[in-house]
């Protein structure tokens, strides 16, 4: 088989690869991913996460850390090192698999520093070629990208399709994706099919246009005119964001629970000790409900506007149907 050839497929397999990237911490990178790919997966698409953070925070989102599950990074490192195709722990949800991060992705970083100094940014597509033999089985694959780490980044961005940006209004924030728009230009040079996906505001507790716009503005100096930006934004709930961490739940999982439990003077009655869920999950839930769809859509309307390759079928063998707003857990 031609180089070519080889190089259609591995795009092909890596079509639906989305990198949720901002070079600042704190701006929901894990929260969005983590919650999307889990709304997908309940809604039936097949979905697998990949964790590039050495701090694991997927591991507290989904509430796997310290069990069997939790390699620590253990079988990215290996992968990477080997060029052996990635092993997702499968089922962490129905229909979502995982390949863990932590600790053990400290020494991912020197070796990238010596394949750069022997072959080149090139090096940089290791990630998407041990990805993408397993891609194929997914409808949807999220990548989860650390802050302030270059050489992580890189490797996610040279094996998505799609960049899914989260950030704040504040000034942190939107460095962090200027900072991104300089990785991402450099990503170009060796995955040019890489495109902005969209941006999302998160943790906002204000509509005012006048932030809102001067977030959009920056992303288009950032981006170009015209970049994509999701309508949806994420709302701030910092009870449900603690309930989450803590239980290792996510928002419509919280949401469900939280319309289940008793009311507060029936909980008295019952002498129910159980810390009490927050109702703010129910909005939070719903926020991520509507990002879903427009993610969906905007994944839609660009295939639909391109080639269709192989990958555009789902693994069962149907043909790719865009949203399925309806389908998506309550």
């Amino acid at each position: 088989m031609s180089k070519r050839s080889v190089d259609r497929r591995r795009d092909d397999a890596l079509a639906r690869v989305i990198a949720v990237v901002n070079d600042k911490g704190g701006v929901g990178k894990t929260s969005v991913a983590a919650n999307l790919a889990g709304q997908f997966a309940g809604a039936g698409y097949r979905c697998l996460l990949i964790d590039l953070n050495r701090q694991a925070n997927l591991a507290d989102d989904l509430g796997f850390r310290a069990t069997a599950v939790d390699d620590l990074g253990a079988g990215l490192l290996g992968s990477v090192i080997a060029g052996t195709p990635l092993e997702p722990a499968a089922d962490v949800r129905p229909h979502l698999d995982v390949v863990c991060g932590g600790a053990r992705l400290e020494d991912l970083t020197p070796v990238m520093v010596s394949r750069l100094q022997h072959h080149g940014r090139g090096a940089f597509r290791v990630l998407g070629d041990v990805l993408a033999p397993v891609a194929a089985n997914y409808d949807l694959v999220f990548v989860d990208c650390p802050p302030e780490s270059t050489i992580l980044t890189d490797l996610a961005l040279a094996a998505a399709r799609w960049v899914l940006m989260p950030t704040r209004s504040d000034v942190g924030g939107l460095v962090g994706m200027t900072l991104v728009a300089d990785r991402f230009a450099l990503a170009r040079e060796i995955n040019p099919g890489l495109r902005l996906l969209g941006v999302v505001l998160f943790g906002t507790g204000t509509r005012s246009s006048a932030v809102h716009g001067e977030a959009r503005a920056t992303v288009e100096k950032a981006f170009g005119a015209r970049s994509p930006w999701f309508e949806t934004t994420i709302r701030h709930a910092e009870r449900t964001a603690q309930d989450a961490r803590r239980l290792g739940k996510l928002a419509h999982e919280l949401e469900i629970e939280a319309a289940a439990q008793p009311a507060w003077w029936e909980a008295l009655r019952m002498d129910v000790k159980a810390p009490r869920l927050s109702p703010t999950a129910a909005g939070v839930a719903g926020d991520y409900r509507a990002l879903g769809v427009e993610v969906l859509t905007a994944l839609h309307g660009a295939e639909q506007a391109g080639p269709a390759p192989a990958a555009n079928r789902l693994r069962r063998g149907t043909p790719w149907q865009g949203p399925r707003a309806g389908a998506l857990p309550h």
